[in-house]
């Protein structure tokens, strides 16, 4: 039986293994999917374990996601532009990086909410490791514009410029530059971790909005809160979460699950 797991610290939250097992049942491929604890100082040595033990490859959390960029062997162009990699296979001694967040946040986006981003405006909060791991899938859906809105202005700015060569119209700054209605607001920052809001202007979304917080947990994040009351739909992390582990699961078995039955599970 093909070996798999979620490498992360902590992890034992994770719902990668439940995920992971349904998408098994369905499409009756054989494998077992676990978790991985690895120390902070360690996940080097817990990857070469995991290699030396005959895993077929693994997923990657915080807050090792860089640190598995630069461990690879080979790296898909999507990762190499985030600079971060979530889906690790082994094969051969080699180890193959991608990074299947960006696609998963799409893939909720477009199939799951029915929402296009193409010829859209798009706001992306917060300049970290979520942001740029969803950049380069945005871009490749051909919205209008992208705006990148941090706290520290500078960071935002240079991410734009990092990712300003792909064809789309891409400005970052800090918050305070945020100008205009949006389509499609997605917070990647941290703030609602700490129960906080980016201060975010008036007006910010368009009608028929869709504001989409990668965090998910259960119940409605401040920003969520906020976006609902200013008229916009609402989506929390949990369905890029699933999307993306589909995308992790194709990688690896050359098939790509259903989502719909694991939805109905999760939110009934």
């Amino acid at each position: 039986m093909d070996k798999y797991c979620v490498i992360g610290n902590p992890v034992d939250h994770s719902k990668s293994p439940a995920i992971h097992a349904v998408f098994a049942r369905q499409t009756g491929q054989d494998l077992v999917y676990g978790r991985c604890l690895a120390p902070l100082d360690g996940f080097a040595a817990t990857l070469r374990r995991l290699v030396d033990e005959g895993y077929r490859g693994a997923n990657v959390t915080v807050p090792f996601k860089i640190e598995a960029a630069a461990l690879c062997t080979r790296l898909a162009p999507r990762a190499r532009a985030a600079g971060a990699v979530n889906t690790l296979s082994f094969d051969n001694g080699e180890i193959a990086g991608d990074n299947t967040d960006g696609p998963g946040l799409v893939a909720d986006i477009t199939r799951n909410a029915g929402k296009a981003i193409a010829g859209g405006r798009v706001l992306l909060l917060g300049a970290g490791g979520a942001a740029r791991g969803a950049l380069l899938p945005l871009i490749e859906q051909g919205p209008r514009e992208i705006v990148i809105a941090n706290r520290t202005a500078a960071t935002a700015a240079a991410l734009a410029r990092d990712f300003g060569r792909h064809g789309v119209l891409l400005r970052g700054g800090g918050f305070g530059a945020v100008a205009g209605a949006f389509d499609i607001v997605v917070n990647a920052s941290s703030s609602s971790l700490a129960g906080a809001l980016p201060p975010l202007p008036a007006g910010v979304f368009a009608p028929g909005a869709l504001a989409l917080d990668m965090m998910y947990g259960e119940q409605p994040t401040v920003f969520m809160q906020f976006a609902a009351g200013q008229g916009a739909g609402v989506r929390d992390g949990l369905g890029m979460l699933v999307e993306q582990a589909a995308e992790a699961f194709a990688i690896w078995r050359g098939v790509r699950p259903d989502t719909t039955e694991l939805f109905r599970k999760m939110r009934p």
